[in-house]
């Protein structure tokens, strides 16, 4: 009898294994950098914490790399269609669906870190996270997707296969930019030619084998892609601090209890200073290996740079003029950094 009992219990226990097992909901999330990089590592935190807080009722699978979707545009298509839960991209690509982001990513907007962060963190940055999720494109067509935080990417400035030290250097360049209306604008503001539909993983062959002449992008991206070896001068012009947003499918995010999604919107809230940190420390050690490979960093002269910052004159018209309070706000903003 105590056999039969034996079996019967242990019959239970694997029914109730095999029950909770089959009632796990994964959800995939994309992410096109690399193993180790601090939006991959918060990817993975955020992936972590999910399965943790909801005691294992929702599992998040992180593709890194590139593997789900080589391009943010891809991702964020798989999320407008609910074929992909999640995805870390960077905000520039999310301004054409999202018009308003745009705000947040104008060039030589901000002063500093500190600056944006205390407008990412504040109401201008909270609402405009909120509105993603009810936006809609310049075709009245919803967004589809839903803003969960922001990730630090820090500033973003031009490398190059030449050198420039002033905008006049800049004619005719082919130069890499994200698929964004106002980015293509600024590099052609600037004298050059934006090229877009690369990858951040195609740059470097794209450079090698002069399709492009250079790209733009932070430290840890220009290092960790191996760029500055293709194209070894980094202006650092300091053009834009465009932060990440982790972004989620509004059609999955139908499918999900709301006691579960209050959790997923939580988790990924902690996980913004785990990213801010890891950012710090990984755009410290790729600054310091670039130069030490012998790449050439051009700081602007301060009449360089506003050659620089007055050719956006234009892109604050086109770009900027829905959005004239929510930018004067972010540069009165400004006056105390």
């Amino acid at each position: 009898m105590k056999k039969v009992l034996a079996m019967v219990c242990a019959l239970v226990m694997v029914l109730s294994i095999a029950s909770a097992a089959s009632a796990q909901t994964v959800l995939k999330l994309s992410e096109v950098h690399a193993e180790g990089y601090p939006t991959a590592l918060a990817d993975q935190e955020f992936a972590r914490l999910v399965e943790e807080k909801t005691e294992g009722r929702i599992k998040v699978e992180v593709y890194l790399g590139g593997t789900l979707y080589g391009q943010e545009t891809e991702a964020i298509e798989a999320l407008q269609l609910g074929d992909l839960a999640f995805a870390r991209v960077s905000a520039s690509p999310v301004g054409s669906y999202v018009p308003s982001i745009n705000a947040i990513q104008m060039p030589y907007l901000y002063k500093n870190g500190a600056h944006m962060w205390a407008v990412l963190n504040g109401e201008i940055g909270q609402k405009l996270l909120a509105d993603i999720e009810t936006g809609v494109n310049k075709d009245g067509v919803p967004s589809g997707i839903v803003g969960l935080c922001y990730y630090d990417a820090g500033n973003r400035s031009f490398y190059l296969t030449k050198a420039v030290n002033t905008k006049a250097d800049m004619a005719g360049l082919k130069i890499r930019v994200q698929n964004n209306p106002m980015m293509v604008a600024m590099v052609e503001a600037l004298g050059a030619t934006a090229v877009t539909g690369i990858g951040p993983n195609d740059v470097y062959a794209s450079i090698t084998q002069k399709v492009i002449d250079g790209a733009e992008n932070n430290w840890p991206t220009y290092q960790n892609m191996g760029d500055y070896e293709a194209a070894p001068y980094y202006i650092l012009d300091q053009h834009t601090r465009v932060p990440e947003i982790l972004l989620a499918s509004k059609a999955v995010k139908d499918t999900i209890d709301p006691a579960d999604w209050a959790i997923i919107e939580e988790c990924a809230k902690a996980t913004q200073e785990f990213e801010i940190q890891k950012w710090a420390e990984k755009e410290k050690s790729s600054e310091e290996i670039v130069r030490a490979a012998g790449t050439t960093v051009i700081e602007l002269t301060p009449e360089a740079r506003a050659e620089f910052e007055a050719a956006m004159a234009g892109l604050y018209e086109t770009f900027g003029a829905d959005y004239t309070d929510i930018i004067t706000a972010i540069k009165d903003l400004g006056k105390d950094f």
